[in-house]
């Protein structure tokens, strides 16, 4: 699962890098624009977002991101205590506050709770699409109890799907959710994994709910449909 940091005191950002790095893969931005520009992209499970920002503050992120119907969690940082800023950060679309300084346990109790109120499975390690099960920690895959081989990065492809079926998910946001805003290779790649993914799924018949929107992307679909 991704985390997003928007913080903009460094140490802090780290120590929170560290204490999450057994649940979430994390990005860092040190400023309201960049962590705008990275929450936009929409890969993200949970975002940490302080209100006190360079350029831009956490209320005015968290503003555009409701507005473009972007929905993933957000945790809202502050220094201050006040009844006043928490209302404000609950208006903008906050779904949880944590005052600062704050301790290590209550964070990732924080962060466990926000996930499992969206969907994800932190502790068991485990989701689910029908009878296809896929066990996070190990990376391996099972329909009806029999064994499902995925390579590579077909795992990480299917269980992107599932977390988000029934949802486009565009090339470019699988492209830089899986392999990332770093990566030499091109979006063409999504076309060869998911072409692989669903001839390994074929032998289960559960090829026909990975659906493509030509040009634009693919959705796992609880019908089955086909293309569009």
């Amino acid at each position: 699962m991704k985390l997003l940091i928007i913080e903009d005191d460094k140490y802090l950002s780290d120590s929170i890098c560290e204490t999450t790095k057994e649940m979430f893969e994390t990005e860092q931005a040190f400023d309201g624009e960049e962590g705008l520009f990275l929450a936009e992209q929409n890969i993200f499970d949970v975002i940490i977002l302080d209100i006190m920002l360079p350029h831009m503050n956490g209320y005015e992120v968290l503003k555009h991101l409701r507005k473009q119907n972007i929905m993933t969690p957000v945790i809202m940082l502050t220094a201050k205590d006040g009844i006043d800023d928490k209302i404000q950060g609950f208006k903008v679309g906050a779904d949880d506050y944590l005052v600062k300084p704050f301790h290590r346990e209550e964070l990732l109790l924080r962060l466990e709770a926000m996930v499992r109120r969206s969907g994800g499975m932190l502790k068991e390690n485990v989701i689910a699409f029908k009878d296809l099960k896929l066990n996070i920690k190990n990376k391996s895959a099972e329909i009806g109890g029999e064994i499902l081989k995925l390579n590579g990065k077909q795992f990480d492809l299917l269980e992107y799907l599932v977390n988000n079926k029934n949802t486009i998910l565009t090339k470019e946001q699988i492209f830089d959710r899986i392999w990332g805003f770093e990566s030499e290779t091109s979006t063409t790649v999504v076309e060869v994994y998911a072409s692989n993914l669903r001839k390994n799924l074929k032998k289960f018949s559960y090829d026909q709910y990975i659906k493509t929107f030509r040009g634009l992307g693919y959705m796992l679909s609880d019908n089955g449909e086909g293309n569009v």
